[in-house]
């Protein structure tokens, strides 16, 4: 199939589209300006130079690129984009982000219609934001946590909007575990090695992770198999905090986090490091496995971790 990756040259877009040229697709992947281009041509994708907050250059790239199928992994949370990582206050560092996962979005979508285009898949999220209560696990049945009222809320909001237009053009919307792998973690793995990456309370909150690998391979699952509907795309083993942190430090080769109360959490990280590290709800890969066949080859991030910082 033509397929086409807005946001190809991301940390999550580079492990796609080999994957999507080795199972023989045509793929064309954009980046935001024509210095990754070359990155992009030695991955096997046509790269595109394409601002997805301008609807007139989504719609010329999604048009002279005629795709089967439209991957929407547009973020802009790196350094470059972002700025330094900043937990306590989402809403600032995530608005560029936000602003892609809101009007990116839409141009996104317009174009698909335009273009005629068949199937759309979008990233979604899921790690520790399941609603407080019940079992600590969640499925896509069960309502997400959108934290209103919270720096959170606006990019947690838009995440839920997503899922709202992609499923009502009849696309898949994947719900990534807090990615690891290649890029995705530098920057904690940073704090952990200057313990500065504390648990918070006693660490009960849940967690789900994924490497970038088997998130990249069960979109291509979707991608072929023209899936609809939300799926959860996370590792075999949802954990507390207390587990996965202490575990990530020793992997990194660092002493042991420190512990602090939850106020002071609250004062130093703000309300979504509190909810992650005490009341977090992680999440279920029941369905992708049963409906789209997908088995991470990382099932562990115990495993992961320790490969991926050795």
């Amino acid at each position: 199939m033509r397929v086409f990756v807005a946001g190809g040259s991301g940390v999550l877009g580079r492990r796609l589209v080999p994957q999507l040229v080795a199972r023989g697709h045509q793929v064309t992947a954009t980046t935001t300006g024509p210095g990754k281009l070359g990155l992009l041509a030695d991955l096997g994708a046509e790269g595109v130079v394409m601002d997805g907050l301008d609807a007139a250059s989504v719609r010329g790239a999604v048009e002279a690129a005629r795709p089967d199928v439209l991957v929407h992994q547009m973020t802009a949370i790196s350094p470059t984009h972002a700025g330094k990582p900043d937990i306590k206050h989402p809403d600032r560092w995530f608005a560029a982000t936000n602003r892609l996962r809101a009007e990116g979005t839409d141009n996104l979508l317009a174009a698909a219609r335009s273009a005629g285009v068949g199937h759309v898949v979008a990233q979604g999220y899921a790690s520790w934001n399941g609603t407080a209560g019940g079992g600590w696990v969640k499925t896509e049945e069960d309502p997400l946590n959108l934290m209103p009222g919270t720096a959170s809320y606006p990019g947690l909001a838009v995440l839920s909007r997503i899922e709202d237009l992609v499923l009502a053009a009849g696309g898949a919307v994947l719900r990534y575990g807090a990615f690891y792998g290649p890029g995705a973690i530098d920057d904690q793995v940073a704090l952990v090695r200057k313990r500065q990456y504390p648990l918070i309370g006693r660490g009960t909150g849940y967690s789900s992770w994924v490497h970038l690998d088997d998130a990249a391979e069960a979109t291509v699952l979707a991608v072929e198999q023209k899936a609809t509907g939300v799926y959860n795309i996370v590792d075999d083993e949802p954990a507390p905090a207390s587990e996965w942190l202490p575990w990530l430090a020793r992997c990194a080769g660092a002493k042991r986090p420190m512990r602090i109360p939850v106020w002071l959490g609250r004062l130093l990280a703000g309300d979504q490091a509190v909810v992650m590290m005490t009341t977090g709800r992680a999440f279920s890969n029941a369905r992708a496995k049963r409906d789209l066949g997908w088995r991470p080859r990382h099932p562990s991030w115990r495993q992961g971790f320790r490969e991926e910082l050795a």
